[in-house]
């Protein structure tokens, strides 16, 4: 859940609002609590759309559908009307996760959890269907799995079967890969293509991946409506259910009645909503639910609204340094030295109060104007007792990181690209020439100059060489010593940066066209590749010999020669965000999800829901006991922190201003720079 942002409504008829779900084509969804401690989903019509007659009729038309259904497996309707010229919907907020989120924590369920789920949403669609409507948008992200069951959501787009759809014009009116063909070409749905959707759900559930895929929706919805659904992955019994569901004609799919006498779950097998792994996840998402429901404090022991709306506009955070290519700074690590903390460092939270940001450690500092020649949004360069943003005119400055006090600028102009910290402590940047220059960290003056390496931008640094891309595109090592080329090897193609590390004697590369590269340090010869990863450069992370990947996947793999250790495919549109690595411990957004996952094996230590929204893709950022992640990607939601032992969340934190948001975190801080503001806050 995302915190309240300028323009929200505070309150809509018993409700008040304490943050946002998330937002669809037609509303915004926030979280409602009534007098009496009761949640809701509140559904607001968009602004630009509530003067328009018959898009407000259109859209209560949404809980129209949806309150004439009365069993107990959608979300009920509590309320619908219009409010200050802006009609809103409030329906019972179901806090479990969604199908799609449960498979791909969890696996695939048995065939017993298949069969329950199959005859809970039998019984759905049946009381849907008795109300004259058609579903029209089954698919496991539209099923909730509550404690009391699987729950159906979404009717924005049910429609009675002989009247107009409930979409806005030009919106997609299904899923594809889950909408029946007849859906697909356009013509007339009726209750047999939400049998074909429950087919393709139940196919899903038990073979634990979609069964219509293909590189586009094109190739997606080509599959559905001539090719044939792969059902290798699922078991015999279930496949021999499902498949006539997938009939391309839809009076040669069986009717619900039909699939009622077949599923038939044995005796006992409700119960995966009450025990195991999956209950405790539905447990912990319903507890979350009910202290974010209280946060803004109707409890002596809660910060009152005024109180927490001073504290979101203190101070934010956000996108964690090195993420893409839009980001300015590869962080270095700056790792603790052998005797433990630094003198520098700072002394951790002894403690926290749940749902309340801290003070700052300092800051808003104003570090003035960025004019950066590529608009990139720096992030926060933390090196030793320093932390660095770029300045106006392309040059660097330096604040303490005790106090935020300015230290150094340094001369010159033209900086561009990455910066890196070399091993012996200085700064290494490329300029508008092409030059690699390397700076002190104390006082920012230049140590050298490597004036004939045709930079474009900074890739990566080891104890020998620093790894570029050329202006021309080619990959290139510099010696850090004699300043020469070492070598240089043929580049991606495009003027993408490509993100990259480098580790032991591997230099990996992640490009724009969605291959990974493992080149030798020694020579710059390929060793391995990897394809498919994803159409975003997204930094590597190396760990014990191993290199772990966001993208298409979070994968780990050998550095030393590419082969796959482990891959959990993102259920994400966007994919897995930039991998985060401490003790053991892979940190990565998937969707809505911050996930921690065992770096051993990829099993699924915790997971938390942090937004309502996709993920911008940068990695979260790892100090002491806290993980912290950009909520969306223009800088309006800020930050939600973590607590890394429990999974649970531990407070949210955003920030007045435009633009988005970095975060980079060393020496027991966090870092957060936005508009024009750098700030330091601390961790526990």
């Amino acid at each position: 859940m995302n915190p309240l942002g300028t323009g929200d409504p505070l309150r809509l008829g018993p409700y008040r609002l304490t943050g946002v779900l998330g937002a669809g084509g037609m509303g915004q969804v926030y979280l409602g609590r009534d007098a009496q401690g009761r949640t809701a989903a509140v559904k607001v019509l968009r602004p630009e759309l509530a003067h328009d007659p018959e898009m407000a009729r259109r859209f209560l038309r949404e809980a129209y559908a949806a309150q004439s259904v009365r069993g107990d497996g959608v979300a009920r309707v509590l309320a619908a009307r219009t409010e200050g010229g802006r009609p809103w919907i409030a329906t019972e907020f179901l806090a479990g996760p969604t199908l799609d989120q449960a498979v791909e924590r969890y696996g695939a369920l048995g065939e017993p959890a298949v069969r329950a789920l199959g005859a809970a949403l039998v019984t759905t669609l049946r009381e849907i269907h008795g109300a004259g409507l058609v579903h029209r948008d089954l698919k496991p992200s539209n099923i909730v799995l509550t404690s009391r069951g699987p729950r159906i959501i979404d009717f924005g787009i049910a429609r009675p079967e002989h009247g107009l759809t409930l979409t806005t014009t030009g919106q997609t009116l299904a899923t594809p890969g889950y909408a029946a063909p007849e859906q697909v070409l356009g013509r007339r749905t009726g209750p047999a293509g939400d049998v074909f959707s429950l087919g393709v759900v139940l196919a899903y559930a038990a073979g634990g991946r979609p069964v219509y895929e293909g590189g586009h929706v094109a190739a997606v919805q080509y599959q559905v409506v001539h090719g044939e659904p792969e059902l290798g992955a699922v078991p015999q019994d279930i496949r021999a259910l499902v498949a006539p569901c997938l009939a391309k004609e839809a009076a040669d799919r069986p009717d619900l009645d039909a699939l009622a006498g077949q599923l038939t779950p044995p005796r006992g097998a409700g119960r995966i909503w009450r025990t195991g792994s999956l209950a405790e996840d539905i447990a912990r998402r319903e507890a979350d639910a009910r202290r974010m429901a209280t946060m803004p404090g109707d409890e002596p022991s809660r910060p009152t609204r005024r109180r927490l709306l001073t504290t979101l506009a203190a101070g934010g955070a956000v996108l964690a340094a090195g993420g893409g290519a839009g980001a300015w700074w590869l962080l270095s690590g700056d790792e603790d030295t052998a005797g433990g903390a630094r003198p520098w460092d700072a002394k951790p939270l002894a403690h926290y109060d749940e749902g309340t940001a801290p003070s700052p450690l300092w800051g808003p500092v104003d570090i003035g104007p960025l004019h950066l020649a590529d608009r990139a949004v720096p992030a926060p360069f933390p090196i030793h007792d320093l932390v660095l943003v770029p300045a106006a005119g392309g040059r660097l400055r330096a604040y303490r990181v005790r106090d935020g006090k300015p230290r150094w600028t340094s001369k010159g102009t033209g900086l561009t690209g990455r910066a890196l910290a070399a091993p012996d402590g200085t700064v290494l940047v490329a300029d508008t020439r092409g030059a690699v220059r390397a700076l002190r960290a104390a006082d920012g003056t230049e140590r050298w100059e490597a004036d004939r390496a045709d930079a474009r931008a900074l890739l990566a640094a080891d104890d020998q060489a620093v790894y570029l891309v050329t202006r021309d595109g080619r990959i290139r090592a510099v010696s850090l010593t004699s300043r020469a080329t070492l070598w240089t090897a043929p580049g991606p193609t495009g003027r993408t940066t490509p993100a990259a590390t480098a580790a032991g004697d591997r230099l990996v590369v992640h490009a724009a066209d969605g291959r990974v590269t493992g080149y030798d340090t020694a020579d710059g010869k390929p060793v391995w590749h990897r394809d498919r990863q994803g159409s975003t450069p997204l930094a590597p992370v190396t760990a014990d010999g191993t290199v772990y990947l966001g993208g298409r996947t979070l994968a780990a793999l050998s550095l030393a020669d590419g082969e796959e250790k482990w891959a959990r495919t993102a259920t994400g549109d966007l994919g897995w965000s930039a991998p985060a690595v401490r003790d053991g411990t892979v940190h990565a957004v998937d969707a809505t999800d911050l996930t921690a996952r065992r770096a051993s094996d990829g099993s699924d230590t915790w997971t938390v829901t942090v937004s309502s929204e996709q993920h911008p893709l940068a990695p979260p950022v790892v100090q002491g006991n806290s993980v912290w992640t950009v909520i969306d990607d223009y800088g309006q939601r800020g930050i939600t922190t973590v607590d890394a032992r429990s999974g649970s969340v531990a407070w949210p934190y955003a920030q007045g201003g435009a633009g988005a948001w970095r975060l980079a975190g060393a020496g027991n801080r966090v870092f957060l720079l936005h508009d024009e503001k750098l700030t330091a806050m601390p961790v526990f």
